[in-house]
């Protein structure tokens, strides 16, 4: 059984327990991180102290887009994981492409959600909010043309703006119209693990 520890209320554990869903994989997730904190055992695992971490038929692995990809290729088959590197790659430059923007919507996301209200810094909220607005016009424009990150179908490389996007939508900001991407976060909606392992509350 696929075992991964870190939190839910993490962008980058979010990923990982979605996919398993996706692959109708079983699997245990033990909360790890954040007030739950990390033991020496984890660490261990996971010298860099951050979540997710995956054990699977004897490997142990770190790095939440690696694990999408190891994932899809170990379990995945064709469906996920293309054997045509032109075909995969569509999907999965977007995977390389979120950690940019992760970095953009850390202030709003943190100042927003994980500081009290008397110690939140506006000047910071909007920068972070001009900065992600400024990157999602890209995957906007792109959604424009096809329905999926991944192509003409949905797979991997929408897994890590898909957990993105669910925060965008539920941050208490004002936020430019992106009508491709309201779309593309409507269908992601529709998929069962993606409600049950995304759309929690912001913690």
């Amino acid at each position: 059984m696929l075992t991964i520890w870190g939190r839910l209320n993490s962008h980058n554990v979010k990923k990982v327990a979605w996919f398993a869903e996706e692959l109708g994989m079983a699997y245990r997730r033990i909360d790890t991180g954040g007030q739950f904190g990390m033991d020496a055992a984890y660490l261990e695992k996971n010298p860099n102290a951050l979540i997710p971490t995956i054990e699977d038929e004897g490997l142990v692995l770190w790095e939440s887009n690696a694990i999408l990809r190891y994932l899809a290729a170990r379990h995945g088959g064709e469906r996920w994981w293309p054997a045509d590197p032109a075909s995969r790659a569509i999907g999965d430059r977007w995977m390389d492409w979120q950690a940019g923007y992760a970095d953009a919507q850390r202030n709003a996301f943190v100042h927003c959600i994980r500081k009290p209200e008397a110690e939140r810094d506006q000047t910071a909220i909007s920068a972070s909010t001009a900065a992600c607005a400024k990157l999602l016009a890209v995957p906007e424009r792109y959604l424009g043309e096809r329905p999926w990150l991944s192509g003409d179908a949905f797979g991997i490389g929408d897994i890590p703006m898909g957990a993105y996007i669910h925060t965008w939508f539920n941050l208490p900001i004002e936020r430019p119209a992106f009508p491709h991407l309201e779309k593309w976060y409507a269908r992601l909606r529709e998929r069962p693990g993606y409600a049950s392992q995304v759309m929690i509350p912001l913690t």
